[in-house]
């Protein structure tokens, strides 16, 4: 479909699909697993049956499963689950059944759904304003009241295989905190990930996301598709782990560049709910609504990719198991041609050198001229970011600068073309900008943890 005809199609599926329900969820514990499973119905012929699973293992305290504090975690993971059903049809209303919500939470979560769906607006070429998109209703179910935890100050960290987590999971174990990892729907790259770090998997928190196959059928019968707000989700998500461990503490590993719009000039970004925006709201939410006793924080929020890039090099254990592109994700595996890939090898580029960023990426990347719409992409050349969890232009051209400065000549393909831009005339002299500096005061790190990342960039 092309995107020109998907705004009609976002028309005529609200007119045939006018009501989305949240009909129920349901909390189950047993010796081996703790399962919360959801109902989703879009009109009598579509219903959906998400759901998660949660192996017990040796983080578990008895103490711990407080029905009333799962279920409240519980349903607030259905009203991020819901979402990606809903944009199927896009149905004009939406009922909450299980739960009451007053008009602030309605307004909070209508605007993480918006703004979340900022890309699958744009690449659908949808037109919708944040007070039309949905009217959402929720006055028939039963309140839910938020909770107060005596918590320990064990620190989640959520694992996705990436370098960025990487760094925050070591330099929070080697400071002596006890961490316990957190993985969603465990892969080789996070598997190996912990494995690398000294961990086996009874000491991390695992959860099996189960998606509805008949969403998969819808998206191939012509219903829309695209991305949603998965970090919002995940942030459920952690807070139902930090409760299964009776931890405070939750530490992602969002960095400052998280926060740059994916499309120039308007407010659309592929990484809104790993922003600054989205942790403020998200941590005012929960603790209005959830249980105030959490800290959720990204560790990493005060640093450029750049110096995240440094940190990681000094690890060189998970130099072969780390992964960060999303087209290998399920065979454990870089692809070598996509954006995802192209960033990675770009940032670490100025640390590593050119001998290790082909062994880990098994090709010359900088050199596959195949890439070079991407390559565009990614410094700005190109007037549209690529829809992926990528550094700022800014870091790009800086990354680029360096390696022209500093590699051997002759230089790989893409570098030398690089060399020729007026791009690189304007960064040719940035070394060192970005890597020694906190260029960004909006984080919520507490000073514990400020001073741990402090000491890593000295």
């Amino acid at each position: 479909m092309s995107r020109a005809a998907n705004h009609h199609r976002f028309e005529e599926l609200r007119l045939e699909h006018p009501v989305f329900t949240y009909e129920s969820y349901t909390v189950t514990i047993d010796e081996n697993m703790i399962a919360i499973d959801f109902h989703f119905s879009m009109g009598s012929n579509h219903n959906f049956f998400p759901g998660l699973k949660i192996p017990k293992k040796g983080f578990f305290r008895p103490e711990n499963l407080s029905v009333a504090a799962l279920d409240v975690i519980a349903f607030n993971i259905g009203m991020i689950e819901l979402v990606s059903y809903w944009k199927a049809a896009c149905a004009p209303n939406v009922v909450i059944m299980p739960c009451r919500l007053n008009e602030a939470q309605i307004q909070w979560w209508k605007n993480v759904y918006y703004q979340g769906l900022g890309e699958f607006f744009y690449l659908n070429t949808i037109s919708c304003s944040p007070h039309d998109f949905m009217k959402m209703t929720a006055d028939s179910g039963k309140s839910l009241d938020r909770s107060i935890a005596a918590l320990s100050d064990a620190v989640i960290v959520p694992v996705g295989g990436g370098k960025d987590s990487v760094v925050t999971l070591k330099l929070l174990s080697l400071a002596g905190l006890k961490v316990i990892p957190f993985i969603l729907n465990p892969a080789a790259a996070t598997l190996n990930t912990i494995e690398a770090a000294g961990y086996n998997r009874n000491d991390i928190v695992e959860m099996q996301r189960r998606i509805d196959p008949h969403l998969i059928e819808l998206n191939s019968r012509g219903f829309l598709n695209g991305h949603t707000p998965f970090s919002a989700m995940l942030a459920f998500n952690c807070l139902l782990a930090a409760s299964l461990c009776g931890c405070r503490n939750i530490a992602l590993s969002n960095e400052a560049s998280a926060n740059e719009s994916t499309i120039p000039g308007t407010t659309i970004n592929h990484q809104y709910s790993k922003s600054y925006g989205f942790e403020r709201d998200f941590r005012s939410y929960y603790k209005a609504n959830i249980n105030s006793s959490f800290n959720y924080f990204s560790f990493l929020r005060p640093l450029h990719e750049l110096e995240i890039a440094r940190i990681f090099s000094g690890f060189p254990e998970f130099f072969e198991v780390f992964r960060s592109c999303n087209a290998g994700s399920k065979t454990g595996i870089w692809c070598g041609n996509c954006p995802k890939c192209l960033f990675a090898a770009i940032i670490l580029a100025p640390w590593l050198g050119r001998e290790t960023i082909i062994k880990i990426f098994g090709k010359d990347i900088l050199d596959d001229t195949n890439l070079k719409h991407h390559f565009d992409d990614l410094c700005g050349i190109n007037p549209e970011k690529p829809f992926e969890c990528v550094g700022t232009l800014e870091e790009v051209n800086v990354a680029m600068a360096m390696i022209v400065n500093q590699w051997n000549k002759p230089l790989p393909a893409l570098a030398a073309y690089y060399a020729s831009t007026d791009n690189f005339r304007l960064y040719e002299n940035s070394e060192g900008k970005m890597i020694t500096e906190f260029p960004n005061e909006n984080n919520f790190l507490e000073p514990l943890f400020l001073n741990i990342l402090l000491k890593a960039t000295e």
